[in-house]
């Protein structure tokens, strides 16, 4: 969180109160990182509005803010073609959900969003305050290959740096796979050598990345039902999740996780990309 040196907020034009914007001011005030201003319109000018927030915020001691109104055929390649532009490392949108009719025709925007932005995105859901609250970071310990590893220490540096930031205290779940009689692998083929292997590879990774035993959570079953169980159980402000893509497809179809779980939990969601992911996006985004 600390090389965030540039912050993209989405401003949402049908709601003058911006829980996106509360959290960047945090965010900023800790990192002194650039705050870039974005409403994405094509029907109605919002300079006033953008040219009060600025000033306001300049005024709040925030010294290096800057504004835009844009729009680029949709509202993803909108918010990806300024964060492109800018080179921010960080976007920061308030996610609304979309209605259950609307997202079973359409996919929802912000899930577009989560796959094709080259950068971070914390989709904020609340208003609640971050301050002494427990920040959740997702991972698969059982999956360590160089590309995982370097996403489960980008995972638990941000889930740290929050909870730093906001005085609370950082909590980690692993999800393991329930056993498959089919699997090629014996270990797979029963829960004991399943469990067995991922209790190893927490021991490795509690001793890498310092997470004592009460605050790793490993269990069997599929993440995108465990991730909001732990977060409500823990009444988490904060949920940290990465994603994988894999190149070469044109999309960048990604782990969706992410997707699946956004209108599930109840507070904001950090997501973070893979190295390889980031490049093959930003190279996506630049076509």
């Amino acid at each position: 969180m600390q090389a965030v040196r540039s912050i993209l907020v989405v401003l949402d034009p049908d709601h003058a109160h911006s829980r996106a914007l509360t959290r960047a001011k945090l965010i900023a005030g800790v990192t002194g990182a650039r705050l870039h201003l974005l409403m994405c319109d094509k029907r109605h000018d919002h300079s006033a509005l953008l040219s009060l927030l600025s000033s306001q915020l300049h005024d709040d001691g925030y010294d290096n803010v800057s504004h835009e109104q844009a729009w680029h055929d949709t509202l993803h390649e909108s918010i990806i073609n300024v964060q492109q532009a800018e080179g921010c490392e960080l976007v920061i949108k308030e996610h609304r959900p979309d209605n259950p009719l609307k997202k079973a025709l359409l996919t929802p925007s912000d899930w577009k969003l989560l796959r094709l932005c080259p950068c971070a995105v914390l989709m904020v859901k609340s208003e609640r305050p971050w301050t002494g609250g427990v920040v959740l970071a997702a991972v698969d310990v059982g999956n360590q290959d160089d590309d995982h590893r370097r996403l489960h220490t980008a995972i638990v540096d941000h889930g740290y740096a929050i909870a730093g930031l906001a005085k609370g205290q950082l909590h980690v779940i692993s999800a393991h796979p329930s056993p498959m009689l089919s699997a090629s692998d014996p270990v797979y083929q029963l829960s004991e050598t399943i469990d067995q292997r991922y209790r190893e590879a927490c021991r490795a990774f509690q001793a890498e990345y310092d997470i004592s035993e009460e605050r790793l959570h490993v269990e069997e079953g599929p993440a995108d039902v465990l991730i909001p169980h732990f977060e409500k159980k823990l009444d988490a402000v904060v949920t940290v999740i990465g994603t994988v893509a894999r190149t070469g497809i044109s999309g960048a179809l990604i782990g969706n996780t992410s997707e699946v779980v956004l209108d599930t939990l109840q507070g904001d969601v950090l997501v973070l990309k893979s190295e390889e992911a980031t490049a093959h996006l930003a190279e996506l985004a630049r076509s």
